[in-house]
């Protein structure tokens, strides 16, 4: 069922946060009614045997750290893609934490469409194992290779692809720090597969403002002000844009005979538009290019701006401009819910482990801006002004609201955590196996009219509409009362979407 924490100890895990204590939040994983369970040394949870629930197969790849081997569901027969982590390669507390903060930023941005969805993590005694979503398609950086270069029209659609995910990452506070044409996979082997970004083993949480100092990616693909330690999300804007220039021209802007070299030529930034095939692209194509390679980070595009360019919107579909953030369309989701579901979300929010809303706490800090603990109307406009995002003060208000639970002007951590989820935490059927105990308090199998009624008062969400009214939507076979399936099926049900609209998912 997941062993919950209480309410209030999320506000305090924030509070506490915020005044310095270094201690971890109390919320746990489903997995820690086991007390007893020796907890692993990299995720802090109970171990779990991987091969219980999955048949690992041939291999598929091999990294730095570890090794990737195709797996198969036991029970489904369903295929995903297993990152094999060797634990004694984790030589120091960095590489841990690296491994610990790669798990938190899968499952902060699960569900986004042209990211690898993490289905799970695992550690045993000498591993940690991630299964993710099989992309059988194989890198991007063979299919550039196997064309050669591509055309303006297909690098378009292609940038178009890549700098929305960016967009999607930064806007939800996380910055890849390692985009390059290999940690792009295709879902299947098609012309037109859909395109998947991976490898979040050097990403990090990121707040507006925040620096970082340390050198890290891939030598052809980092940006100068990530070799002068002095950097933000910027850096991946332009490890983009030498993305696109390999995919005009067939070779990399910046080249050498030794990284040194590379670095040198990176931090000189002369870009060669003059030998072929230059000549014969586009002045948009080459300006494009050239803003997200301005050595000046300050100067260069953000991901809006790339997606608003000409050359990007000409021969396709132009993007909406400002593009809806993921907290902002999750707000909307959570706005047109029933009061009923925001109760049986916020009970979900409580059973959430540290690893899965790792993401969401440092969004909630990062948008608190004075460390009160709680977010203001201001602070909510703010934030998503610097995302780009243009709504009316009603609208903000109107989502201020719907996330202001108790009705008392702010959002809380939990109120913030419980609007923002993604909704497949309710695939999880420990999740809502406990929420509908939570209430159903007798233990009768059914939530009763007075139950919902107390649950909704409980939580300060009781808006005076009538309870027969709300459980009429839930209750299919019309006996008053709420069972578990007509429990799941309302949880389960996707509500309208807020903001309908074509969204283009094929591109190579």
């Amino acid at each position: 069922m997941g062993c919950c924490c209480s309410r209030g100890e999320a506000d305090d895990d924030v509070n506490n946060e915020q005044k310095g204590d270094a201690q971890q939040g109390s919320r746990h994983d489903g997995a820690s009614k086991s007390t007893s369970a020796t907890l692993g040394t990299v995720l802090g949870r109970p171990m779990e045997d991987v091969k219980s629930t999955y048949n690992i197969g041939k291999e598929l790849g091999r990294g730095q750290f570890g090794v990737t081997h195709l797996c198969t569901h036991k029970t489904t027969g369903e295929q995903f893609a297993c990152k094999t982590i060797t634990k004694r390669k984790l030589t120091n507390k960095d590489d841990i934490e690296d491994v610990r903060r790669e798990v938190q930023i899968m499952h902060h941005l699960t569900g986004q469409p042209n990211i690898v969805e993490l289905k799970g993590a695992y550690e045993d005694k000498y591993s940690v194992h991630l299964v993710m979503e099989l992309c059988a398609g194989g890198e991007l950086f063979d299919r550039i290779i196997a064309k050669g270069h591509y055309t303006e029209r297909a690098a378009a659609s292609l940038l178009r692809t890549i700098v929305q995910i960016v967009h999607t990452c930064h806007s939800m506070g996380v910055i890849h720090r390692d985009l390059k044409p290999e940690n792009f996979l295709l879902l299947n082997k098609e012309e037109d597969s859909p395109l998947k970004a991976t490898d979040f083993g050097l990403s990090s949480f990121y707040k507006p403002g925040e620096e970082f100092k340390d050198i890290v990616g891939s030598a052809y693909y980092i940006a100068p002000e990530v070799l002068k330690r002095k950097y933000g999300p910027e850096a991946d804007i332009w490890s983009i844009g030498v993305m696109l220039y390999i995919l005009l021209s067939g070779f990399p802007p910046f080249w050498a005979e030794s990284e040194t070299g590379i670095f040198n030529a990176i931090l000189r930034g002369r870009i060669d538009f003059k030998n072929d095939p230059w000549p014969q692209i586009s002045t948009q194509a080459k300006d494009v290019v050239s803003k997200m390679l301005n050595s000046d980070p300050k100067e260069r595009l953000t991901a809006s701006q790339v997606l608003s360019h000409p050359w990007i919107k000409e021969d396709g579909e132009a993007p909406d401009t400002p593009l809806d953030n993921a907290v902002l369309n999750r707000l909307k989701q959570f706005k047109a819910m029933n009061q009923f579901k925001k109760v049986a979300l916020r009970v979900i929010a409580g059973c959430l482990s540290e690893e899965e809303i790792m993401g969401l706490k440092e969004m909630f800090k990062g948008m608190d801006t004075d460390n009160s603990g709680t977010i203001t109307l201001e602070e909510l406009k703010q934030s998503l002004a610097k995302q780009g995002t243009k709504l009316s003060e009603y609208e903000i208000q109107q989502l201020m609201e719907a996330a202001d639970a108790d009705g008392n002007g702010t959002i809380d951590y939990d109120e913030f955590i419980t609007a923002t989820m993604h909704m497949n935490r309710m695939d999880r059927e420990d999740h809502l196996f406990h929420a509908f105990q939570h209430f159903d308090k007798d233990n009768s199998g059914y939530i009763t009219m007075e139950e919902l009624d107390q649950a909704l008062r409980e939580y300060g969400m009781h808006d005076g509409r009538d309870i027969k009214e709300i459980i009429s939507e839930v209750d299919t076979d019309h006996d008053g009362n709420i069972n578990y399936d007509e429990f799941v099926a309302m949880m389960r049900k996707e509500n309208p979407d807020p903001n309908p609209k074509k969204r283009r998912d094929l591109f190579v």
